[in-house]
């Protein structure tokens, strides 16, 4: 527009007709622009809880075009604690949703037709909380130790613990979201998250440290991308562009997250920059994403091997039935698209 003003006022006497020149040109664009968005897939995704560093894969992709440059118009509905993610997404509310591994055995259990697509967490980032200087050095240390473990946690890593480590139910106290009975009883451990926990500790001059489930063994994935088997039966172009984009996105969100901070902090204005900083630091110091299977930028890679172990765990804890249909749970085409094997 600003090399049409200067010819126009170079030659004025041709001004109406670079005047309808521009007007045409302009109408085109508005044409192929009103194309494209009709030529892209609206796509709505949910995530875990609020907007945070560790939904930056799904931010990054939309803020940077990569979704669009994979043919969708993605929507992102934040989770939160009174959304069922897994009731938005096989009641047709939403198309895909994070999720866990966990959650998708239990879908199976449940005959939900509710499929994980990719795993972009191959560390379920679940942690226990322990104060320094009382011997607590692994998890195999909290024999008989005061554990406070919310619902869910009780429901899905807890019997493993009481499987693999002779835990019992007497050691678990009562747990109200709040870290202020952790603070002030140095015996007892609590839930937490290892790309928050030091950041609030240290707030609160907490000499504490976490101890991370992954690293003694707990195999979930975590961070999952899930999806109904109507969607993968039907639409599976859609699939594979939500699975490859996403993945595309986590790698530019650890680049540059800027963009996609922007969009985390939009949708949650208490999002504090300190604590995003935090996060992305802990999301790569400790091999969240890219361990195991993932090295090397595999993002969102999953293994029959590791859903294999993970099932095989869960049934040993007796928190799932030995004769369950458990590859149901998942379908690794998409990932395995984006990395054949050499």
């Amino acid at each position: 527009m600003a090399a049409l003003k200067r010819r126009t006022l170079k030659q004025p006497i041709l001004k109406r007709r670079w005047w309808l020149d521009g007007a045409l040109a302009l109408a085109g664009w508005c044409l192929s622009v009103t194309a494209l968005a009709e030529e892209l897939t609206p796509v709505t995704v949910s995530t875990t809880w609020y907007a945070q560093a560790e939904h930056g894969g799904l931010y990054a992709a939309k803020a940077m075009g990569l979704y669009q440059k994979h043919g969708l118009d993605v929507t992102i509905k934040m989770g939160g604690p009174q959304v069922n993610n897994v009731q938005l997404l096989v009641g047709g509310v939403t198309d895909f949703s994070m999720g866990y591994s966990l959650q998708s055995f239990n879908a199976v259990k449940q005959g939900l037709p509710l499929v994980t697509v990719a795993a972009f967490f191959q560390k379920d980032p679940q942690s226990l909380m322990v104060h320094e200087g009382q011997g607590y050095h692994t998890i195999a240390d909290l024999q008989g130790a005061g554990l406070r473990i919310p619902t869910a946690g009780r429901v899905a890593y807890w019997p493993w613990l009481k499987a693999k480590y002779g835990f019992t139910d007497d050691q678990l106290q009562p747990y109200d979201y709040t870290i202020g009975p952790f603070i002030t009883d140095p015996k007892v451990a609590q839930q937490g998250y290892i790309t928050n926990d030091g950041y609030f500790l240290r707030k609160e001059n907490v000499a504490a440290k976490s101890l991370l489930l992954a690293d003694a063994g707990w195999e979930a994935y975590s961070a999952t991308l899930d999806t109904t088997r109507e969607m993968i039966e039907q639409h599976p172009e859609v699939v594979q562009a939500m699975v490859a984009a996403t993945a595309e996105g986590w790698k530019a969100y650890f680049e540059d997250p800027r963009p996609a901070n922007s969009l985390i902090k939009a949708d949650n204005p208490q999002m504090e920059d300190a604590l995003i900083a935090y996060s992305i630091d802990k999301m790569q110091s400790e091999g969240i994403l890219l361990s195991g299977d993932a090295k090397g930028g595999r993002y969102g890679i999953m293994s029959d091997r590791r859903w294999r172990e993970f099932y095989r765990q869960m049934v040993d804890a007796g928190t799932l039935p030995d004769d369950l249909d458990y590859q149901k749970a998942y379908d690794l085409r998409f990932v395995q698209a984006l990395y054949p094997e050499d």
